[in-house]
């Protein structure tokens, strides 16, 4: 069974790090599924365009690890990736 979209932006799934991330002058942390995958979702796809490969394989490795909490290592570095690729680490 997968996840849907409902289901990971709903998820309380712990991963493996915080993220903490700012924008705008303010401090976001990223601790869980959910948190994860509402924030690289709500941006629009535009702004994302530029990793688009790096944000298909966080999408998707969040939607994992909501149905499956042993694939929250994956999503952790699918996260990292975008993230650090991104320069919002």
């Amino acid at each position: 069974m997968t996840a849907v979209a409902g289901d990971a932006a709903d998820s309380d799934t712990p991963l493996r790090a915080v993220f903490k991330i700012s924008l705008n002058g303010n401090t976001v942390s990223i601790a869980t599924v959910g948190q994860a995958y509402r924030f690289i979702t709500n941006l629009s796809s535009i702004e994302w365009i530029e990793f688009r490969a790096l944000h298909a394989d966080a999408v998707q490795a969040l939607q994992g690890a909501a149905d499956n909490a042993m694939l929250t290592v994956q999503a952790t570095n699918a996260l990292r990736a975008l993230f650090v690729r991104a320069k919002l680490l």
